[in-house]
């Protein structure tokens, strides 16, 4: 015999369990805000930006084959902003005590779509050193790629700045609550369904009928109890003794 459980049988079910489901989604969200204030290390971001001027002759024009040579000089300039032989002095400079690969995951380097601006991107637990490192890195890099590949043509537009109250950008608490409240939420369904999956008991006349497979002939009437009968026998005395 198929079993089918209908829209109302899952309503009751979560009903039934609504405790279960509460106190999963609470416990998950206050696992995360722990974890999120006392023991995620908080991360802090700022940027330099390095613009790229093309020189441009009076005989020169704007064409496509112009466009994809500046954007493959601009890949370049992204390249070797981590290159060792960039990074390598700014560890020197700021007697960091870390290598260039350590270094490298903490800068990321990127440009808008057809853009000559570069973004120097770095991220660290200490705000001001990030700026630091910002800064330096261009500092940098403005000054050896003009033995590296020949040209003078990189300048800084807009260096990092600490500002007064830096707020992190890991971890978002918020973000991560939010994240743990929809976990914690499907994980108490979850358990809700398993739990009715693994009640085999029969409660319900109709559970019988589904079980069995058979049509239910008669239900035995609760059993009531001693104080209750004492109490009907009694009556039935009085009632006896008045009519008598």
């Amino acid at each position: 015999m198929e079993e089918t459980i209908s829209l109302q049988d899952l309503f009751k079910t979560l009903k039934k369990n609504l405790g279960i489901i509460a106190l999963t989604t609470i416990l998950a969200i206050t696992i995360a805000g722990a974890v999120s204030f006392l023991f995620l290390t908080p991360i802090y971001e700022n940027s330099t930006q390095i613009l790229v001027n093309q020189e441009q002759t009076e005989a020169s024009q704007l064409t496509n084959q112009n466009i994809q040579t500046d954007l493959q000089l601009i890949n370049t300039y992204s390249v070797i902003i981590k290159s060792p032989a960039i990074l390598d002095p700014v560890i020197e400079q700021m007697n960091l005590d870390m290598s260039a690969e350590e270094l490298t995951q903490k800068i990321t380097v990127n440009t808008a779509e057809n853009s000559q601006v570069v973004n120097v991107v770095v991220r660290d637990e200490d705000p001001a050193q990030a700026v630091e490192i910002a800064n330096t890195t261009a500092e940098v890099f403005e000054n050896d790629v003009r033995e590296l590949m020949n040209v003078d043509n990189v300048s800084i537009l807009s260096p990092a700045i600490l500002k007064e109250n830096p707020s992190p950008v890991e971890p978002n608490p918020i973000l991560n609550m939010a994240i743990a409240a929809v976990v914690g939420l499907m994980l108490g369904v979850g358990i809700a369904f398993l739990r009715e999956y693994l009640d085999t008991s029969m409660k319900t006349e109709q559970d019988i009928e589904d079980i069995l497979g058979v049509p239910l002939l008669g239900v035995i009437s609760p059993i009531k109890e001693k104080a209750e009968l004492e109490t009907t026998t009694s009556n039935r005395r009085k009632a006896a003794e008045l009519n008598g």
